[in-house]
């Protein structure tokens, strides 16, 4: 667990401003709450629903200063998924505002758990001994995103959590001075760790808005007050698209307030290059691209100082050791590999999935499923081995190079590609796409196209034209659900 200081803001948001103080005293009244009479939870799972805020960080620290496992569930999931997660997890203790109680009260006697609302684990009562809780000990189960697979719990530490955040804190400079905005979803490793847990190990402070609203960001981007935002490409893009119908008295003022910023990060999906110019472009920052995972935090960052390389996720992080092999596990020298990564960051196990956690270790490396090349120590991201990297008519090829070259057609808005099993080919090459408004699109302009940047076993052979990508709640295309969708017109009639 990471520590808590006693002084200074820790958080701001719609209810109002709360120290560190008050976060330690409500973080106790929570854990003494969960332990009722007993010494220590000694890891029971306590899933939780609760809107980012001031109480979600207080009720997450109850948990694990109670000795409890956290288990953040997704504000935005339907009931079947919070069953799924609750389930597999075998939560004990389900904790929720009380806007999500109609989400959860129906599972209470289908799956068995002990029901509190936010008001009564936040409620003053006495404040009890609590127990010790040594690093080796679970502190949390987050479960990936599903883009590859049903989701897993993936099974952290406090050692393993202090590792991941005291890496951020030293590689990106955290400071009390610090304030970040932070507008992510907090089921997701990107949110607790890269925001909340560090901005809170540095005792910095924490701003949560109700909602996300484009003009809200920019207004409290350019306030002087923020000095480190860190969002997914989505969020960028939705930036910028609402900064397009700004008067040029506002741009400028916004402009202008940006200077106070430090750093603006990116990350959970890939970065198009031309988003990271576009962004530049408007705001003067050079946006930082790292990479991690749900299973290591952050393994690898572009410089905090110095040159930030367009397409690239940058060089291993402190305490983090990198590698790249082949399918057979041998060290690859030149060209591209498997990225394999150690440390003492990288997670415990799945939850209660012994089988697929031996599967994830070679040698004591963590297998990522992450296709990378290594140029002048500086990795670049070939996609994942399961969906991006396409086999077709004998050649391997780079779903995300496709995409990085097809985002610049003037009537694609976004793409995603996959490879769709085929008879012939291996794998066909597929591009589902969203246009610009008014804009149209055929395979054969495409490809006339295309071809001026691309080899022609790199040029899709299907197009789709859609209203909307398939989506996770982190804004990441969800691939297996695409090649679904290509898999079924395939098979459809005429």
């Amino acid at each position: 667990m990471v520590a808590v200081r006693r002084s200074g803001t820790a958080i701001v948001d719609s209810e109002g401003t709360f120290t560190y103080a008050d976060l330690d005293q409500a973080s106790r009244r929570v854990a003494s709450k969960l332990l009722a009479s007993k010494q220590d939870l000694s890891e029971t799972r306590v899933a939780f629903l609760v809107t980012p805020s001031f109480t979600y960080a207080a009720v997450q620290r109850g948990i694990w200063i109670a000795g409890g496992i956290a288990v953040p569930l997704a504000i935005s999931h339907p009931k079947a998924e919070l069953e799924y997660v609750i389930q597999d997890a075998k939560a004990d203790i389900v904790i929720v505002d009380p806007i999500f109680v109609s989400k959860v009260e129906p599972l209470v006697t289908a799956v068995g758990f002990k029901l509190y609302m936010t008001s009564e684990v936040l409620a003053d009562q006495a404040i009890l001994e609590l127990p010790e809780v040594l690093d080796e000990r679970r502190a949390m189960i987050v479960y990936t995103s599903g883009t590859t697979g049903r989701p897993k719990g993936v099974v952290t530490t406090h050692g393993n959590i202090k590792s991941q955040v005291g890496a951020l804190v030293k590689a990106w400079e955290w400071n009390a001075d610090d304030y970040i905005l932070l507008i992510l979803p907090l089921h997701h490793v990107h949110g607790i760790i890269n925001g909340l847990a560090s901005a809170l190990a540095a005792g910095a402070t924490c701003e949560f808005l109700p909602e996300f609203n484009s003009r809200t960001v920019w207004k409290r981007l350019s306030s002087g007050d923020v000095t480190v935002f860190t969002a997914v490409p989505t969020i960028y893009h939705r930036l910028l698209v609402a900064w397009k119908d700004l008067p040029d008295d506002i741009r400028l003022t916004y402009f202008e307030g940006m200077s106070h910023l430090r750093l603006m990060m990116s990350g959970s999906a890939a970065l198009p290059v031309q988003m990271l110019e576009q962004w530049r472009q408007t705001t003067g920052h050079t946006l930082l691209e790292r990479y991690g995972m749900t299973e290591i935090g952050m393994a690898l960052s572009n410089p905090l100082h110095g040159v930030r390389r367009p397409g690239f996720v940058g060089t291993p992080l402190p305490d983090v050791e990198v590698q790249l092999v082949d399918e057979a596990g041998k060290l690859v020298s030149t060209g591209s590999g498997e990225l394999e990564v150690k440390g003492p960051g990288v997670f415990l196990e799945y939850w209660q999935r012994p089988g697929e956690t031996a599967k994830a270790f070679r040698n004591g490396w963590f297998r990522t499923g992450d296709m990378a090349l290594n140029e002048d120590g500086m990795y670049r991201l070939l996609g994942r081995t399961s969906v991006d990297i396409i086999k077709t008519g004998g050649y391997k090829v780079s779903a995300l190079e496709i995409e990085e070259v097809l985002r610049r057609h003037p009537t694609i808005e976004e793409c995603a590609v996959v490879g769709v099993p085929d008879p012939q080919w291996g794998q066909l090459v597929c591009v589902g796409v969203e246009l610009s408004q008014g804009g149209s699109l055929e395979l054969e302009t495409l490809q006339s196209w295309a071809q001026e940047y691309l080899a022609p076993y790199k040029l899709p052979r299907v197009l789709s034209c859609l209203q909307a990508l398939p989506r996770n709640a982190m804004g990441k295309v969800v691939k297996t659900d695409l090649i679904a969708m290509f898999e079924s017109d395939s098979k459809s009639p005429g």
